[in-house]
C-alpha cells in the first residue's frame, strides 16, 4: 500500500514537472524575440494567464525557422466577427501557410479555414471543404488550447480536444520550405483576440494520427494547363467587345499547370493589386471542322470570355453576388458553348480578382 502511494506521488511529481516545463518553454509575448505590428497590441493578464492582446495585425517569432514539428498556444476570443489564427512556413510577408478561426461561424462548416497565401492573396474561395475547413464549436471568452502538428505536405489541428484532430489538412499547398511562425488577427475593423503560452517545437520526424488521403485524380476533359498573361488593370477592358492590338500589346506569358482538382491558382504567378487585378488565361484549340464545343467554367471572381478576339460571355461570382450567404466559392456554375471555326481558335479569358482567391478551372467537352 505504501509502495502504491509512493508511486502515485512520483507520477504526480512527474506530471507537475512536465506541465511546468511546458509552461516554461512558452515564448512570452513580452520577449524581444517577437516582432509585433498591429493596430492595437499589449501585454496583459486575462483569466489568470499573461497574454498578448492583439487587434488588426500580427506577431512574428523572429529567431525560429520552422518546416515540420508542433506549434501550440492558448487562444481566447469573443463571438464577434473576426478572423484570428496563426501562420507557419512564412518565407516573406506575402507567402505563407495560414490557419484561422471564424468565431462568428462557430459550429458551421466554415468555422475554421486553412489556406495558402501566395503573393499576398489568401485563397479561401478556392480551397474549402474537407481538408480546408471543418465545423468546430468554440467556447467564448475562455482559454482554448490549440495544437498544430505539421509533417511535409500534411498537418493536423487540435482545438480544445488534444486527443482527436479537429481537421486533417491532407494537402498543404505552399512549397515545402522553412519559414517563420506567428499569430495574426484580421483587419482593425474586426474583433481582437488573446494569445498565451505560445510554443514551437521544430522536428525532423513527425507522426500524424490521420492516414494519408488517396491521391486525387484529375477529372476527364479538365484543362490541364493555361497560358497566363502578365497582370493589368481590369478597367482596360471596360466596354471592349473586340480585342485589338491595344489590349494585347506588352503582355508576357507563363504556363500554369493546374492542381489535381483542376484549379489554376493565378496568385502562384501574379500579385493582385489595384492596377494588377486582371490577367488573361488563354487556350489554343485546333478544330478539324466548324463545330460547337461546351466549356464548363469555374472562376473567382469575374470573367470576360473572348473567342477569336470577340466577346462571347461575361459573369461575376463575387462575394454575396448571388445572395447574402454566397461566399464567392469557386465552382462549375457557368457553361459556355464555343462556336469554333475550322483550324486555329484562341480563347482569351480575362480573370479579374476582387478578393478571397484568384483562380480558374475549365472542362472542355
Amino acid at each position: 500500500m505504501k509502495l502504491h502511494t509512493l508511486f502515485l506521488l512520483f507520477l504526480i511529481c512527474v506530471w507537475t514537472n512536465l506541465a511546468s516545463a511546458q509552461t516554461n518553454n512558452a515564448i512570452g509575448f513580452d520577449s524581444e524575440r517577437w516582432d509585433i505590428k498591429a493596430a492595437e497590441s499589449r501585454i496583459e493578464t486575462y483569466k489568470g494567464q499573461k497574454c498578448l492582446f492583439l487587434k488588426g495585425g500580427g506577431a512574428t517569432l523572429k529567431d525560429i525557422e520552422f518546416t515540420d514539428g508542433i506549434i501550440e498556444f492558448d487562444i481566447a476570443f469573443s463571438p464577434e466577427r473576426t478572423f484570428v489564427g496563426f501562420f507557419f512556413r512564412m518565407t516573406d510577408d506575402a507567402n505563407y501557410e495560414y490557419f484561422y478561426f471564424r468565431p462568428h461561424q462557430s459550429g458551421n462548416p466554415d468555422a475554421t479555414q486553412y489556406t495558402p497565401v501566395f503573393n499576398g492573396s489568401p485563397a479561401w474561395q478556392l480551397y474549402f471543404g474537407e481538408g480546408f475547413s471543418e465545423p468546430v464549436t468554440y467556447v467564448f471568452d475562455e482559454w482554448m488550447p490549440v495544437r498544430m502538428v505539421v509533417s511535409g505536405s500534411r498537418a493536423e489541428i487540435y482545438i480544445r480536444d488534444m486527443e482527436k484532430p479537429a481537421m486533417h489538412m491532407h494537402d498543404l499547398k505552399m512549397q515545402l520550405k522553412a519559414g517563420k511562425v506567428g499569430v495574426i488577427v484580421g483587419g482593425a475593423q474586426f474583433a481582437p483576440a488573446r494569445f498565451a503560452n505560445f510554443r514551437v517545437t521544430p522536428m525532423t520526424s513527425v507522426t500524424l494520427k490521420s492516414p494519408p488521403r488517396a491521391i486525387e485524380k484529375m477529372a476527364p476533359n479538365t484543362v490541364a494547363a493555361w497560358q497566363i498573361s502578365s497582370a493589368f488593370d481590369a478597367k482596360k477592358l471596360d466596354n471592349v467587345l473586340r480585342l485589338s492590338a491595344t489590349e494585347k500589346q506588352n503582355l508576357t506569358w507563363d504556363k500554369l499547370e493546374v492542381e489535381p482538382s483542376g484549379l489554376a491558382n493565378i496568385a502562384r504567378l501574379r500579385t493582385p493589386g489595384d492596377s494588377t487585378n486582371a490577367v488573361f488565361a488563354k487556350l489554343d484549340i485546333e478544330s478539324d471542322n466548324e463545330q460547337i464545343r461546351k466549356l464548363d467554367l469555374a472562376f473567382s471572381d469575374i470573367v470576360k470570355v473572348y473567342l477569336n478576339d470577340t466577346i462571347l460571355f461575361s459573369a461575376e461570382d463575387v462575394y454575396q453576388s448571388r445572395d447574402y450567404r454566397f461566399l464567392g466559392s469557386i465552382g462549375y456554375f457557368d457553361h459556355i458553348y464555343l462556336p469554333l471555326k475550322k483550324g486555329h481558335n484562341e480563347v482569351w479569358i480575362a480573370v479579374i480578382e476582387n478578393f478571397g482567391g484568384w483562380g480558374i478551372k475549365g472542362r472542355l467537352e
